[in-house]
């Protein structure tokens, strides 16, 4: 879904495992979208620069 949804920020590997382009990336909503709707709730996006949860928000 990842991918899919965000081929710029997410590729699959050779099992077809989703995993981040780059370390950082500029704020998207296409990048939050993947996040939100990743299956295992395996995405979360943090600002770098303060470590501030965007996604999953924090409770």
């Amino acid at each position: 879904m990842c991918a899919g949804t965000a081929p710029g920020a997410f590729r699959l590997d050779a099992a077809r495992r989703a995993h981040p382009v780059a370390a950082e990336t500029e704020p998207s909503p296409t990048v939050l979208e993947a996040a939100e709707n990743c299956p295992t709730e395996a995405v979360a996006l943090h600002v770098a620069e303060t470590g501030e949860a965007v996604f999953p928000p924090e409770e």
